[in-house]
């Protein structure tokens, strides 16, 4: 029996950090024999708001290759590939827009939150835009009936169910595959950043990375966000909105004595330091062979970029079959 058909990936504005990691990447790795799985480095998605500074997203594809390979990705199961050497996938995106009216495209929630967060008002580039469209080139390009996202991200995949409904009704032939949303467990979900903040994020300063050293781990980590009336060891302590027992949620196997702390820690007497402590040793000992791994590939650079040639070249070639399709239905393949 074939396996089913997954897509997922991420823009490469800079290195990935733990919130990825329990988000994503660790079930990426853990599913990697379940599927036929594509991982997309999205510069091109990155450059839509990013045009005006390319280097950025040259220099951080890179850095996303690296934080794939060191969490245990292997290209001998994932197709790891980059977006903008697979050109079918503009096509793709160019005939999608014919079937989309420009009020879908404002009316999705997604995109609406993300524009107001990024305060773009006229100055919003219709690459932006447009980019759930493009996302629906990216996924129906592979037939991908698997695409991992957050609750945030649902509109995103509904918006391409709509465009391939549209595409196989008006052309009359089953050629796109619906995709389906496959939601985080719980207990996987965004993590917030260290300040407490709902997320976590380069430009806020308050992202724990894969690559970050054990010293700068630490300091992370007792620098985090807890129960800011918690001011005695003594004093009961709220567990609601407290990052460090978010994060211990996420990352101890040790649920029993996990459940035991935050006992203590409701009634008092357990201080924050000892709570940050705990945290630090599990942090430090899941982060750990992940940062050998990636300073072990820092050293081989240019068969980390041999690795994203041949991938890109082997997406590329599913791409191409998906667009030639695509070309007949609509009836295009003119000299074929």
């Amino acid at each position: 029996m074939a396996k089913e058909i997954l897509l997922t990936g991420d823009r490469p504005t800079g290195k990935l950090h733990i919130g990825h990691y329990i988000g994503s990447l660790k079930n990426r790795v853990q599913r990697q024999d379940q599927y036929n799985s594509f991982i997309m480095i999205a510069d091109q998605q990155a450059l839509t708001d990013n045009a005006r500074n390319p280097e950025k997203i040259r220099i951080n594809l890179t850095e996303v290759a690296l934080d794939y390979l060191a969490v245990g990705l292997d290209p001998a199961k994932v197709t790891i590939f980059v977006q903008s050497q697979l050109p079918e996938l503009n096509e793709l995106t160019m005939h999608y827009l014919n079937l989309v009216t420009l009020a879908r495209l404002k009316r999705n929630p997604t995109v609406k939150n993300e524009i107001k967060e990024k305060n773009f008002n006229e100055s919003l580039p219709a690459g932006f835009l447009i980019y759930p469209v493009s996302q629906a080139a990216d996924i129906t390009a592979f037939k991908a009936t698997v695409v991992p996202v957050g609750d945030d991200q649902i509109p995103m995949i509904e918006q391409t169910k709509e465009i391939v409904r549209s595409f196989n009704s008006i052309y009359e032939k089953e050629v796109l595959v619906e995709p389906n949303a496959l939601l985080p467990e719980k207990g996987s979900g965004r993590l917030p950043g260290i300040d407490g903040k709902a997320k976590m994020s380069k430009s806020l300063n308050n992202a724990i990375y894969l690559s970050d050293s054990p010293d700068v781990i630490q300091k992370k980590v007792m620098s985090m966000y807890t129960d800011p009336n918690h001011i005695r060891v003594e004093d009961p302590g709220k567990l609601e909105n407290n990052t460090v027992f978010t994060y211990l949620d996420a990352f101890c196997s040790d649920k029993v004595k996990l459940e035991e702390m935050k006992e203590h820690y409701r009634r008092g007497g357990l201080g924050d330091v000892k709570v940050k402590r705990y945290l630090n040793d599990i942090l430090q000992a899941e982060l750990e062979p992940i940062r050998n791994r990636r300073i072990e590939y820092e050293k081989q650079i240019d068969f980390v970029l041999e690795i994203l040639k041949k991938g890109s070249q082997t997406a590329r070639a599913v791409a191409a079959e998906t667009l030639f399709e695509v070309r007949e239905a609509i009836g295009i393949n003119y000299f074929k």
